[in-house]
């Protein structure tokens, strides 16, 4: 049986609801079925093996089916089968070295990782294979090896052959291994990894543990490295990396034929209300997943707002911010990108939140263009560089990347240089011609630095941080984002400072941006960007007139 064959017809009849990106990745598949890419084709029977194994001896070990086979869904056995069955057409070694699998809670992940993982260790022709479940925390590297090992002792085929050892599954025939691995473990250096599982992708904010265990693999011949997860809160950490890339690997923008992207979600946020759409994230839904408790859960968030971003984040895969966030994730997103060679020679506003000195500055460049809504942003970051490394290992921030890519200015010594904050918007006007007309700042702890920009020849604004000020201006910037027209180059500092920000309302619906509990997340370009806003909310006849609307 071609069960990604069978599964593309269950699609396309209408049977099984979809979305977007699954329905692009199985189309694919099935044309490359049919007609072969490459040095790849599909081998049915290497694509029906671990199936087979799975189903045969690997049994059930929680709630009312333990000790029943464990029988795999259509969709599981789909992506399996486009798993380990494209192979090389000379080699016979598997085409996918890496996949993304996207699924809402409760479908199933565990087992399928579990049953993957057996197989891997015992029945895929490896000699001394080691299989490696690996996880922020060891407790949750634990949760598929301790499912596999209990999939073992309710199976007496597997249970002959593998013996439990104190910290790992032990094969003596083949010298293989299982072991469960977290990010502080002694142990990751060295490996020479076979099979490599990351269960819950979204909790990882370290990219070095995804970067060493992918290392790991490199002397194997045929090596499978599989990510599964629902979505997460925690922006710009590895989940948003590999997820981004998936998206570009589904649509076409990456060719990657060692990729497999499967993304179970929602095509569209509003549809978590229509019972219709529920199993585009959830393809167990009403066999692993029971359809009375998601029921239970949408209503109880109809009626409870509080209960929605979780909802939204675990149960249809929707990326969403911290609960209470002033805007989605969704909302934020925006990939567009520009050239500053376009926008040489223009005319802009200025945003700068100057913070603390020990603490992250930014600095804003709005530029609008005759004609159009839309406004370009500029940012640069300051940080003290004495203090990168200590922020990277505490807020798990990559700063030191950013610095690298040159978003990110690191000040000499544990203080910032409130005068690297002049000499980049010098640096804007000298190399592009870029002319700041008016520069807001927030007047707390500035006053040197006001009259040093003031000394440059910069039109300096006063920007009250308080809500009376900021309430309106934030709400058409709000809108702004919403509707895409803020081109902000796809800054990931700005993005993480977005997602960061919630609001605080007075009794007139007045906003303001605040913090959220964890100080470690910071909202400075949010901050530099709605003085910027400010400035240009109040002075845009004036702005407009400037530029030759």
């Amino acid at each position: 049986m071609n069960w990604i064959l069978k599964y593309w017809e269950e699609i396309k009849n209408g049977n099984i609801i979809v979305c977007q990106k699954v329905y692009k990745i199985y189309k694919r598949l099935v044309e490359e079925i049919n007609n072969p890419k490459g040095d790849w084709v599909f081998d049915e029977e290497k694509a029906n093996r671990p199936i087979e194994f799975i189903e045969r001896f690997c049994k059930q070990s929680k709630g009312e089916w333990i000790g029943q086979p464990l029988k795999l869904q259509l969709f599981q056995k789909a992506y399996i089968s486009a798993l380990f069955g494209f192979v090389h057409k000379e080699t016979g070694f598997r085409r996918f070295k890496e996949t993304l699998f996207l699924v809402a809670r409760k479908n199933g992940k565990s087992s399928l990782l579990s049953g993957i993982a057996l197989y891997m260790l015992m029945a895929d022709g490896e000699g001394g294979a080691e299989v490696y479940s690996v996880a922020t925390r060891k407790d949750q590297a634990r949760i598929v090896f301790s499912e596999a090992v209990n999939m073992v002792r309710q199976s007496p085929a597997l249970s002959k052959h593998l013996k439990k050892r104190k910290t790992d599954l032990y094969m003596p025939m083949t010298f293989s291994k299982f072991e469960p691995l977290a990010s502080d473990s002694n142990t990751l250096d060295g490996l020479n990894s076979h099979c490599v599982i990351i269960d819950e992708l979204h909790a990882i904010k370290d990219r070095n543990l995804y970067e060493v265990m992918k290392q790991s693999m490199s002397a194997r011949r045929q090596p499978l490295l599989v990510m599964i997860t629902t979505a997460g809160t925690v922006r710009e950490c590895i989940y948003d990396d590999m997820y981004d890339y998936a998206c570009k690997v589904v649509d076409g923008i990456i060719e990657d034929d060692r990729f497999l992207p499967v993304l179970y979600e929602l095509d569209d946020r509003e549809e978590w209300t229509d019972w219709r759409m529920w199993q585009k994230a959830n393809p167990g839904l009403g066999t692993i997943k029971k359809l009375e408790d998601l029921v239970e859960k949408v209503e109880r968030a109809k009626a409870n707002p509080k209960d929605l971003p979780g909802l939204l984040t675990k149960d249809f895969n929707i990326r969403e911010t911290t609960s209470g966030s002033w805007l989605t994730f969704e909302e934020i997103n925006n990939t567009e990108t520009f050239d500053m060679e376009e926008l040489k020679g223009s005319y802009a506003v200025g945003g700068v939140d100057l913070s603390s000195t020990t603490d992250l500055t930014c600095a804003t460049l709005l530029i609008m263009k005759p004609g159009s809504d839309k406004k370009y942003c500029i940012q640069q970051y300051f940080l003290p560089e004495d203090l990168v490394e200590q922020r990277v290992k505490e807020d798990k921030i990559p700063y030191d990347k950013w610095a690298k890519r040159g978003l990110l200015t690191l000040c000499p010594g544990n203080k910032v240089n409130y005068s690297d904050v002049t000499a980049w918007f010098m640096k804007m006007y000298q190399e592009y011609g870029i002319i700041p007309f008016w520069i807001g700042y927030d007047p707390w702890n500035s006053q040197y630095w006001i009259e040093e920009m003031k000394g440059m020849g910069f039109t300096m604004i006063e920007v009250r941080q308080g809500a009376k000020t900021l309430s309106q201006p934030m709400k058409e910037m709000g809108a702004d984002l919403c509707a895409k027209r803020i081109n902000y180059n796809n800054n990931p500092i700005l993005k993480w400072c977005l997602t960061n920000t919630n609001v605080k309302r007075d009794d007139n619906d007045n906003i303001r941006p605040v913090k959220g509990q964890n100080n470690r997340q910071r909202i400075d370009g949010t901050v530099s960007l709605l003085i910027a806003y400010t400035v240009l909310f109040n002075n845009m006849q004036d702005y407009k007139n400037l530029i030759g609307w």
